[in-house]
């Protein structure tokens, strides 16, 4: 081959090679992140959800591309949704944010959506049934908001002389009914009652914990509200301040200086939509794909915290624990 032939050969492939590279980068699959808060509140989530995607085979910048969308409140979800529909991303996934799911449910039937809830996805309207989802909608349910009897148990436990409860949420919190009509059974099956503590944009969480004084509430708890995901230092604060005894939904409350947390170790919602993300890249309808439900639930004590507002944490608490904070 004659040298300028050679020489012309090499410059097409070379400019061939930023084109290929460039059509590879095209063809990654593109994934929609959307949930409301800064970054950094999300980070746990985030880095779950990254490691249920390598379980099935896709890490960031190698053969995926992640488009984020933080918005600063659950009322920006339809813009955030909006962005990645047209973008035409492949999955849109919400993790922790039903209500970001609802959001893009109501913009998009081809673009798959997988979410991760604390409530029953049916109820809500994701999806059909558990088992066959139907639609482009799918995910995963640890049924948070159906464990507050078991939290309420675990505070008579602790507080056996303890009768008067209260329950902090929004008015928004989609499962606001179940879990008050829930609460107040579980009360009164050991003499208890239940006040309900609404905070939100209409109150502020100062006026909940004065009402909670005011009322001389022996103890309270924090579903898995993601409206006060935010808030949590401030409601954490407020405790530690009035010496108020509580238990929330999730660890990371917990470590933060809470008392006491029951619920699904935090990762598996995070962990769980990245998992099912994969399968759908993969090719699996997410109409066919059953809705995952959690299986495993832990319990945490901060002892720290008990002995910073005076409380006596019993041996029988202590020996059920999955993890007791110094």
């Amino acid at each position: 081959m004659r040298r300028r032939e050679f020489m012309t050969l090499l410059a097409g492939a070379a400019a061939a090679w930023p084109r290929a590279a460039r059509a590879q980068q095209t063809a990654m699959p593109v994934v929609g992140f959307l949930r409301t808060g800064p970054p950094q509140a999300g980070a746990g989530m985030l880095a779950a959800f990254r490691k249920g995607l390598s379980e099935t085979g896709f890490v960031e910048a190698r053969n995926l591309a992640i488009e984020f969308r933080w918005v600063d409140s659950p009322d920006r979800l339809s813009e955030g949704a909006a962005d990645l529909v047209r973008r035409k991303v492949d999955v849109i996934a919400t993790p922790g944010s039903s209500l970001g799911a609802l959001a893009a449910k109501a913009l998009t039937t081809t673009i798959p959506i997988v979410f991760s809830t604390s409530g029953d996805p049916v109820k809500l309207g994701l999806v059909g049934t558990l088992n066959q989802p139907g639609g482009n909608v799918t995910g995963y349910t640890d049924m948070s908001s159906e464990i507050v009897p078991k939290e309420l148990g675990l505070l008579h436990e602790l507080l056996p002389r303890a009768t008067r409860f209260g329950v902090l949420f929004t008015p928004s919190y989609p499962w606001l009914d179940r879990v008050t009509t829930d609460a107040k059974s579980a009360a009164a099956a050991f003499g208890g009652q239940v006040d309900i503590l609404l905070t939100g944009p209409e109150r502020d969480i100062d006026a909940a914990f004065t009402e909670l004084v005011q009322k001389r509430l022996d103890a309270f708890l924090v579903p898995d509200d993601a409206r006060l995901f935010g808030r949590r230092a401030q409601i954490l604060t407020l405790a530690a301040r009035r010496a108020v005894p509580a238990i929330y939904f999730s660890r990371d409350w917990v470590a933060a200086g809470g008392l006491m947390s029951y619920g699904p170790p935090a990762i598996e919602q995070g962990r769980q939509a990245g998992i099912y993300t994969g399968r759908i890249l993969k090719g699996e309808k997410p109409s066919e794909l059953p809705v995952a439900r959690a299986t495993r639930f832990e319990f945490i004590i901060n002892l720290a915290t008990a002995r910073a507002i005076g409380v006596e944490v019993p041996p029988t608490l202590l020996s059920i624990a999955d993890e007791v904070i110094e």
